[in-house]
């Protein structure tokens, strides 16, 4: 780092770790941070191109207002690559200020039309529990980006060919008695009956299907180590991927037309699920894509799922992939975007979500992003109560849009041995399924253009904020993590929407009560 103020920031970091008398590893458990990016940043190898990790291990360390100024000072002239400068003496966590460059002074101004006209908002009351998360992420601006309709999506694990009742934009299956060793039991000899059961369901239903494949049959490797299923399916590829060409083939050609998507794989970077080298999936995903874009062009091609990607390895995994051209062969990436645990804050993923757009920058790789899937050890974590059940399932679609996603699906629905229950196949749906549902209507239509949250986004601690608009009217969704904020309505509001269905008039300056239960607020005219 050229700049004086990088060393220093390394100094301020290293002070503070000693200060609290944390590893490297527990400061990581904290900030919801791996330990490697942890280290990487307090010993100085890399400066982060956001705040947001800086922050997160200084409140890790027990870091104050103060501490927390002088860091995001340091920070900021380390990242800009400029000489250090006097403390002013000002003890809050604000930039120092310095002469605007025409640049800047138009960033500013940009920033300005996408934040709230006059100014920041003034946080009327705050009740914040004690231990009360303080995830940081970088805000967003961009143009207007419309959502796709299949945005809010869950991974369906019945085979019964029922499906939610509830409103959704897609299903995608695994877990489903739908793996190559199930649809090809011997080579050459094909079982559809579960297949055709829920792609009928899905239609009947009005909902776009992702098909995944995984599950090697016993035949087509006899060698190869068991997956984790109770099918002799095996985690190895086919011995000959002649076998895999054919298969894929089949399966497309029967379903032109009524599968729109096909991921190719499902926790491909874990040796549960497959075991070949990276240079072989690359491999079979080229031959898959060329084989489903022949037989039904208008189908995506989703390359295959990489999960556990807080864990180097796997993320490492994920960068040989990339490395070698895998996703040039895809119309989509698909990743396990989750929590380290599934009963922690949806936005504590979003530290993760940086490091696996650092990771694909890092190789060259720009491609569109979805989320298939959850934690491995979901199953054995326990159940949220119903109120913070609703609030996390909404939330991961929100934190997924807040990371730039174009698709999520939540994991999963017709299970009742995980976190958050969404429905059990025939019976009805729950208080978190009800409010996905309202969600996906707030979204349907619309688009985004930008996210953002706290003093860095203009907005009162503790906010989170997106901004959407539709034919009908522009609108933001708020919210916040584990705590209550009366907030003034913004100008222009009109109307507050609660996640139950109701609806209030507001004007501007009115207190708006926000909690960990998103709510929209009408702003005015949409494009």
């Amino acid at each position: 780092m050229a700049s004086e103020a990088g060393p220093a920031l390394t100094e301020r970091l290293t002070e503070l770790k000693q200060r609290s008398g944390l590893s490297y590893e527990q400061l990581g458990r904290k900030a919801h941070l791996s330990r490697s990016t942890v280290h990487r940043y307090c010993t100085g190898r890399s400066v982060p191109p956001t705040f947001a990790p800086i922050e997160a291990i200084g409140t890790a360390c027990g870091a104050s207002r103060e501490d927390l100024a002088k860091l995001y000072r340091l920070w900021e002239r380390a990242n800009l690559g400029e000489a250090a400068v006097p403390d002013p003496p000002a003890a809050v966590p604000v930039p120092a200020r310095r002469r605007r460059t025409p640049a800047r002074a138009a960033l500013a101004a940009a920033l300005a039309v996408v934040l709230f006209a006059g100014g920041s908002m003034a946080v009327r009351t705050a009740a914040e529990p004690d231990g009360a998360p303080g995830i940081q992420a970088p805000m967003w601006t961009a143009a207007p980006r419309a959502l796709e309709p299949e945005f809010v999506g869950v991974t369906t694990n019945s085979n019964t060919g029922r499906m939610p009742s509830f409103r959704l934009g897609s299903v995608r299956l695994w877990n489903t008695r739908t793996r190559w060793q199930n649809l090809e039991p011997a080579r050459g000899q094909y079982t559809w009956d579960t297949l055709e059961r829920l792609v009928e369901g899905a239609r009947g239903a009005g909902l776009p299907m992702v098909f995944t494949f995984g599950g090697t049959p016993l035949w087509a490797s006899p060698d190869g180590p068991k997956s984790v299923f109770t099918d002799d399916s095996r985690a190895s590829p086919p011995g000959d991927l002649a076998d895999w060409e054919r298969f894929v083939r089949a399966v497309a050609e029967k379903y032109r037309g009524r599968i729109g998507a096909y991921e190719l794989w499902d926790m491909a970077n874990h040796p549960d699920f497959f075991t070949g080298s990276m240079a072989q999936l690359v491999d079979m995903t080229a031959r898959a894509s060329r084989v489903i874009r022949a037989a039904d062009p208008a189908a995506k091609v989703v390359c295959p799922a990489m999960g556990e990607l807080w864990d180097p390895a796997a993320l490492g995994r994920l960068r040989e992939f990339s490395d070698l051209g895998g996703y040039d062969h895809c119309d989509a990436a698909s990743v396990k975007l989750s929590a380290r645990n599934d009963i922690d804050p949806p936005e504590t993923m979003l530290p993760l979500a940086q490091e696996i757009d650092r990771t694909l920058q890092r190789s060259g790789t720009g491609i569109r992003l979805w989320s298939t899937g959850s934690a491995y050890d979901v199953n054995g974590q326990p159940r949220l109560d119903p109120d913070r059940a609703a609030q996390h399932a909404v939330r991961f679609y929100l934190a997924g849009l807040y990371a730039g996603y174009r698709r999520m699906y939540f994991y999963n629905w017709g299970s009742s041995k995980i976190p958050i229950v969404l429905q059990v196949p025939g019976g009805p749906p729950t208080k978190a399924a009800q409010h996905v549902d309202r969600l996906h209507q707030w979204l349907s239509g619309s688009r985004i253009s930008s996210c953002g949250q706290g003093r860095t986004a203009g907005l009162p601690d503790h906010l989170w904020q997106c901004r959407f608009d539709t034919p009908g009217g522009a609108f933001l969704i708020w919210w916040t993590i584990d705590r209550t904020l009366r907030i003034p309505a913004p100008s222009g509001a009109t109307a507050v929407e609660q996640l139950d269905g109701t609806s209030l008039p507001v004007t501007p300056g009115a207190d708006v009560t926000v909690t960990g239960s998103p709510v929209l607020l009408r702003t005015g005219a949409g494009h």
